[in-house]
């Protein structure tokens, strides 16, 4: 889905609008022992190291149109991964490297291009953060991530949200999408965004649609957008970390389902529930 921009808007100097993409992803399982829940920590971290995440925000800035400037990442002990990467719109040149017009695009040769420095929020950047956890008494485990897409200019983070769904398959995902700033064309006049949006589920493929439980909770004066997404099909044995569901008993397996389907809800709805049968 491609995101249009004004037609033809002719900007008085850079395009000063800033577009924040926050991608908040859950995976919900249950793990039976204290090893399985070790286990699953174990595997989280390898499945979602410093090195393959920063392959993924990689694809991020290519699939947006981002020049990568700077990458830092680092894994935790006992568990956990950050990467940070500072983007442009623009291919930065070093001082004194001469360019021509097409590779600055509509900008003057004599412009003066914006400094990008990591502590800005005004400047575009991508980082993730994971958070492993596990339940201390009801083997239920929750890995999260958070993903940050934050860019300025044309360029705009929404053309990588089916990337991230399809790449993270999240039981739970919680996005906002938020511009701000204004840019101005020729004349002068202030443009608060340069393309149409009314909700974030415009971005999201039909299929991914499907698969989700959706809820918007908007505020469009302001520019700020917010999706909630839950997966509507629910297997046990895709919840169940080293243990088989014919494993257990069917008792067994009604507090397991129970346990994770309240789990979800309250990531969802964002509180806590007294403990009652779900039907989700």
């Amino acid at each position: 889905m491609e995101i249009k921009s004004i037609k033809k808007l002719k900007l008085y100097g850079f395009n000063n609008l800033t577009k924040s993409l926050s991608f908040n992803m859950y995976d919900i399982c249950y793990a039976k022992t204290p090893q399985h829940r070790n286990d699953y920590i174990e595997y989280i971290d390898e499945e979602y190291s410093a090195e393959r995440l920063t392959n993924i925000l990689t694809e991020v800035a290519n699939m947006i149109g981002a020049n990568i400037l700077n990458i830092a990442k680092q894994d935790y002990d006992p568990q956990g991964a950050s990467v940070t990467m500072l983007i442009s719109e623009e291919p930065v040149h070093q001082p004194g490297e001469e360019f021509t017009s097409e590779e600055c695009g509509e900008c003057e040769l004599n412009e003066p291009m914006p400094d990008a420095v990591v502590c800005h929020l005004d400047k575009s950047h991508i980082t993730v953060h994971t958070y492993p956890e596990s339940h201390p008494d009801e083997g239920i485990s929750t890995f999260r991530a958070d993903i940050d897409v934050s860019t300025c200019g044309q360029i705009s983070p929404l053309k990588a949200l089916n990337f991230l769904i399809n790449t993270f398959h999240p039981d739970i995902a919680v996005i906002d999408y938020r511009v701000r700033g204004f840019t101005r064309d020729v004349n002068g006049k202030k443009f608060f965004i340069d393309h149409k949006i009314n909700s974030i589920q415009n971005y999201v493929s039909s299929d991914n649609r499907d698969m989700y439980q959706m809820i918007d909770v908007n505020v469009y004066q302001e520019n700020i957008f917010h999706t909630k997404m839950l997966l509507k099909e629910f297997d046990l044995d895709n919840y169940l970390f080293g243990t088989a569901k014919k494993e257990l008993m069917a008792g067994e397996k009604k507090k397991i389902k129970q346990r994770l389907k309240k789990e979800m809800a309250e990531i969802f709805y964002g509180k806590n529930i007294p403990k009652v049968n779900l039907k989700l």
